[in-house]
């Protein structure tokens, strides 16, 4: 049976849609609520399979209570429902950790079969994250010379696809070594990384340790997430202007911190030479910085060679990656060695599809899919990365450029 909370503010309608689902042999309406604030309760008393909440309510609305709710029960699906159906409508209940969205009136069909389908999407989510975790192969154990890396993935140009690389990237090394690894959305006005994880910034991210004080250990591991794939996520704040809060030396205390806890620390970078992103990269051990075969991404990633040069980054410590390597696109990989004058040390196929079907699914592909040439492709580049020696990058900053202090 299906266990289903209904949340509406008119008793008349709750009435109704249990009278819907009153001929559903395999759906059972387990309670229903009158307000937000009575919704959080019954859904936590009752722990529903799945949510039907109306979005307008009087004090604390459906978008309201469903974030909460979402953060406590996230295997409580949510299908929002309203009499409007206009993209606002629809971008707050999505926004808000929605599932579906209903517009009133509907009939019983269109309502049994969205509970259906929001239900098994789930039970499949979850199956499919047990099992295929369950099925990682035995991992390499890492020797005590590779421990404790930082590694900062960047692309001078938005776009690239860096926070799907970040995400799968640390996903990755952590299946093929079994190591401890943190992964950090640095993107701290508009980080995605909680997307792609299925993760809702507004439970838990970097604004709350800055609340908190300095970051100290007991801090800092207050505000990292475990999640279900095995690694540790540091979430961007939920908001843009929470940025304004994270100080570079903060971020940079955070990051120190991780790699003293973690064998890895994954950061995901913002476009752009901020004083955030580079402290993270004089903090780095290596720097993965993605290309496509596209002319102003080049462009943008030979400028960028030439500010790390200036900076005295080891040559070793900045790793060049195709990502989307598609030559139909009438570049080829030796035209953008012989552009940036440097080897490629990676390539990752394009897979379009796959990427947006992951993300969409808030599942990344390297568990979804671990036998697709995607996969396979982060994977490599996962193995090259662990199993490098933690070089020594501590070359003396360079203090004039971008005015850093």
């Amino acid at each position: 049976m299906i266990k289903v909370l209904i949340v509406d503010d008119i008793p008349e309608t709750r009435d109704h849609l249990t009278k819907l689902l009153g001929l559903e042999r395999e759906i059972d309406v387990a309670g229903t609520a009158g307000s937000g604030e009575e919704a959080i309760q019954v859904a936590m008393d009752l722990r529903p399979d799945v949510i039907v909440m109306d979005i307008n309510m009087p004090g604390m609305d459906g978008v309201a209570a469903a974030e909460i709710i979402s953060q406590r029960l996230p295997t409580s699906p949510i299908i929002m429902m309203s009499v409007h159906g206009e993209a606002e409508q629809l971008k707050r209940a999505i926004s808000a950790g929605a599932r579906e969205f209903l517009v009133k009136p509907f009939s019983g069909d269109e309502f049994s079969e969205s509970i259906r389908r929001v239900y098994e999407r789930e039970v499949s989510r979850r199956v499919q994250l047990a099992g295929e975790i369950a099925q990682t192969p035995a991992p390499t154990k890492l020797s005590d010379e590779g421990d404790h890396q930082v590694i900062a993935v960047f692309s001078p140009k938005g776009g690239a696809g860096r926070t799907t690389i970040a995400t799968n990237l640390a996903v990755a090394i952590h299946r093929e070594t079994g190591a401890r690894v943190c992964l950090v959305d640095a993107n701290l006005q508009f980080g995605d990384i909680g997307v792609l994880l299925n993760l809702n910034p507004k439970n838990q991210s970097i604004i709350d340790a800055v609340e908190r004080g300095e970051p100290d250990g007991e801090v800092v591991d207050s505000v990292v997430i475990d999640h279900s794939t095995g690694i540790r996520v540091l979430l961007a704040p939920p908001a843009p202007e929470g940025a304004d809060l994270v100080t570079p030396a903060y971020l940079r205390k955070i990051v120190e911190h991780l790699r003293a806890t973690h064998d890895f620390v994954i950061v995901d970078l913002p476009a752009g030479l901020t004083d955030h992103t580079l402290g993270v990269m004089d903090l780095a051990d290596t720097i993965v910085v993605l290309t496509a075969l596209e002319i102003t991404t080049i462009k943008n990633v030979r400028l960028f060679l030439e500010v790390a040069d200036q900076l005295e980054y080891n040559r070793a410590k900045v790793r060049l990656v195709v990502n989307r390597a598609d030559t139909a696109q009438g570049i080829r990989i030796a035209d953008v060695e012989a552009s940036v004058r440097r080897p490629i040390d990676a390539t990752i196929v394009s897979d379009g599809r796959l990427s947006v079907l992951a993300v969409n699914r808030g599942v990344p592909f390297v568990v979804s899919h671990p036998e697709s040439v995607l996969t396979r492709d982060v994977m490599s580049l996962a193995k090259l990365l662990a199993g490098e020696t933690a070089a020594a990058q501590d070359k003396p900053n360079k203090r004039g450029l971008f005015a850093r202090r």
